[in-house]
């Protein structure tokens, strides 16, 4: 018999932090997924060597590897393939995704965005939300699809904009929540409890949860 677990890529731009709950929740059988590749477009990128800490291979694809945009991303989608990537993760990854890579990977490329969406969609979510006066944000893991931040929703937990929160110190906070609900959500795809109405994300085999009213996941 074949390996029931899916196999997991993740794409990163950054320090990794949401890869790395990814990986952890993968290694202690929370997750039924095995990480086969994590790619960056920075060869700087702090998660490389986080990555390899745990074993999975790396794979550097810069942006002057390629011209244009749909080439690069079709370099990527070339190493996800060769791994045998069934499900695509992106943890912090800074490139906007061609219509190319979104339909190759439709319904397994997910998302993790610092606030809950479809407010503050974009760059610098938390600032947007201090900058409007939001008095509640949060994070939401979302399907990717053409438009940004813009996918079904799969998960989303709240936290309060304290009175004196500025960006660092609410991303901070938002960032724990992060860390709590992207593994969640891939277990969720990784074990085909979800499924699609239109936008609405059906989650199968378990019931949705309220820790502390802040959670819907």
């Amino acid at each position: 018999m074949g390996d029931p677990m899916k196999r997991v890529a993740i794409l990163i731009s950054g320090r990794g932090s949401n890869m790395v709950s990814l990986l952890e929740g993968m290694r202690a059988g929370e997750i039924d997924g095995k990480a086969v590749l994590v790619v960056s477009n920075r060869a700087d990128a702090l998660g490389l060597d986080k990555a390899r800490s745990f074993g999975v291979p790396v794979k550097v694809i810069a942006r002057g590897e390629a011209k244009g945009r749909e080439s690069h991303d079709r370099a990527v989608v070339a190493a996800l393939e060769d791994a045998g990537a069934e499900i695509v993760c992106l943890a912090g990854y800074m490139r906007i995704l061609t219509p190319f890579f979104v339909e190759r990977y439709h319904q397994r490329l997910i998302n993790i965005h610092p606030s809950l969406l479809p407010s503050f969609p974009g760059l610098h979510a938390q600032e947007q939300a201090c900058a409007y006066g939001a008095r509640i944000s949060g994070c939401t893991v979302h399907f990717v699809d053409a438009e940004v931040d813009h996918g079904p929703i799969i998960a989303q937990a709240a936290v309060p904009v304290l009175p004196d929160d500025d960006a660092d110190a609410l991303a901070a906070r938002i960032l724990e929540q992060e860390h709590r609900i992207y593994p969640r959500a891939l277990a969720d795809l990784c074990a085909d409890r979800i499924r699609l109405e239109g936008r609405r994300v059906i989650i199968a085999g378990r019931p949705v949860s309220f820790p502390g009213s802040l959670c819907v996941c």
